[in-house]
Order: structure tokens, then sequence, then C-alpha cells
């Protein structure tokens, strides 16, 4: 059943699922709490209560908001989680990868661990070689241009295909429903609004995080040239012996869709660890 919780006049759509220790999933620009809909249920079912959230400006949640940085979105994931009494681990794909960094830096009361799934955390200097060198980086880099300046849909799914080296079994189903979404009025302004982001502010609290970080990042993610370097990054930019890096082999952006039972047996023992005590 879809819950809202009011933030500022707006509307954050979320579902509960389970019972036990909190966790809170949320996705990546142009998506849904959909994206969780093989993790979120694997959850509930090993014994968490799970908040699977649609991000401002996305899924069930309003249009309208003052702004969409990852900082926005701290705040938000930040108030469900004081909503529904914490503390809670994160698990936060993307754009929410790097808002997750930041709810745990400033709410260490709130949040135990986060996991970032393929995460923007961190500032991205321009890579001429790895636009060269390797095909994928290439084609995803173009298409999210594409998207970001002329808001077009077809570049959205062309971005899409690249993401998902090997799709979902219900993938046609999928890109319908993503695709009737991003055509509702003022969806496809936010996906703009929200790639137009710069995820300084990420970055700028990666020293003060003080919980635990699971960075698990897939080998053909078309985001980064090398998508491994990046989490090894991410991880020297925490404090040490904080976070740990996994990288699931064939898996691209999202993987928490296409190898969901790879990412929930790397979550597990985390969550274990991490939420023993809440």
């Amino acid at each position: 059943m879809t819950e809202y919780l009011s933030i500022a006049g707006n509307n954050l759509a979320y579902e509960v699922s389970g019972r036990g220790p909190l966790v809170v999933l949320a996705h990546g620009i142009g998506d849904s709490r959909h994206s969780y809909r093989f993790l979120a249920p694997a959850l509930a079912d090993a014994g968490y209560r799970v908040a699977n959230v649609d991000i401002r400006g996305c899924g069930d949640s309003s249009l309208g908001w003052d702004g969409y940085s990852r900082t926005d979105i701290a705040g938000d994931l930040v108030a469900v989680v004081r909503h529904l009494g914490g503390p809670a681990v994160i698990i936060g794909q993307s754009i929410s990868g790097g808002a997750a960094t930041i709810a745990a830096a400033t709410a260490p009361d709130l949040i135990n661990g986060i996991i970032e799934v393929a995460p923007f955390t961190r500032v991205q200097p321009f890579d001429l070689g790895g636009l060269i060198r390797v095909k994928r980086f290439r084609t995803g880099y173009s298409q999210m241009a594409q998207v970001m300046v002329l808001g077009r849909l077809a570049s959205w799914k062309k971005y899409l295909d690249a993401a998902y080296p090997v799709k979902p079994a219900d993938w046609d189903a999928e890109l319908t429903r993503i695709e009737a979404k991003l055509t509702e009025p003022g969806r496809m302004k936010v996906l703009q609004a929200m790639c137009k982001t710069s995820p300084a502010d990420a970055g700028a609290q990666l020293a003060n995080v003080t919980c635990p970080v699971l960075v698990i990042e897939g080998s053909l993610d078309p985001d980064w040239a090398d998508p491994r370097a990046e989490g090894e990054k991410i991880i020297a930019d925490l404090p040490r012996g904080l976070g740990e890096l996994a990288v699931i082999e064939g898996a691209g952006h999202y993987a928490h869709a296409q190898t969901p039972e790879h990412v929930l047996a790397l979550a597990r023992p985390f969550l274990d660890k991490t939420l023993a005590n809440a």
C-alpha cells in the first residue's frame, strides 16, 4: 500500500513491507521505487522492515519541489527514517547513493549504515581517454548528454539499454512503465534537473561519515570507464576502515534490478552486522 509523507507542502510516496530492523530503499534518476521490485520483497522475507521510497519528483511522489540535489534527497530520506522510527540502513542507488552519504554524515543518530549501488557521490572529471577507449562509457555519456540538454525520452531509453547489459525477465513491461511515467507532464524536467545537479555536496561529506559503508559497482556500468576505480576512490575518501567495495561482474548501472540475488548476497551480511543492535 502506498503511503505519503508530507514535507514542506509536497508529498513523498513510499511503501513499507516486512517486520524487523528498518532498511530504506532509494532509487536513481528517471526511475521509481519499482526498480527495487525484486530486492524489496527479498529483504522483507529476510527479516527486515523495508521502506521503499519514490524520491522527490519521481514515481508517485509529487512534483514542484524547490530543488533536486543530493542534499535535498538526503533530507527527505532522513525525514522518512525519523517518521518510521529509526535507526536505519539506507540503500541508495546512483544519485541516491550520494544522498545516502549526506544523510549518514548529517544524521548519525538515525543512520547506522549505508549501501551505495553505482553511486554518484563524487565530482566526475572529464575522462577523454575513457571516452576514446571504452564504447559502453561513450554510449552512456552521449545519451545522457542528450537527455540533460534536450530531454529526449528516446535517448534515455538508449541509455537504459546500455545500463542493463542483461535485461530482467520483465524488461519489456518495465520499460513501458518507465516510458509512461516519464511522459507525464513535468517528470522529464525532474530527470533533467537531477542530471544537472553536482555531486560535490556528497563528496564533501564523505570524510564526515561515521557509519559502515558498502559500495557496490557493476563491472559494465556505462557511467564510468572503470567502475571499480570509481568505487575505490569513494572508499579512499571515507574515514579509514569504514568502507568496503564489491564489484559484480557483468552488471551495469542497475545491479539491484539486473542481479538482485548478488546484491542481496552482499547486503545481507552487511545489514545483519550493522543492524544487529538497532
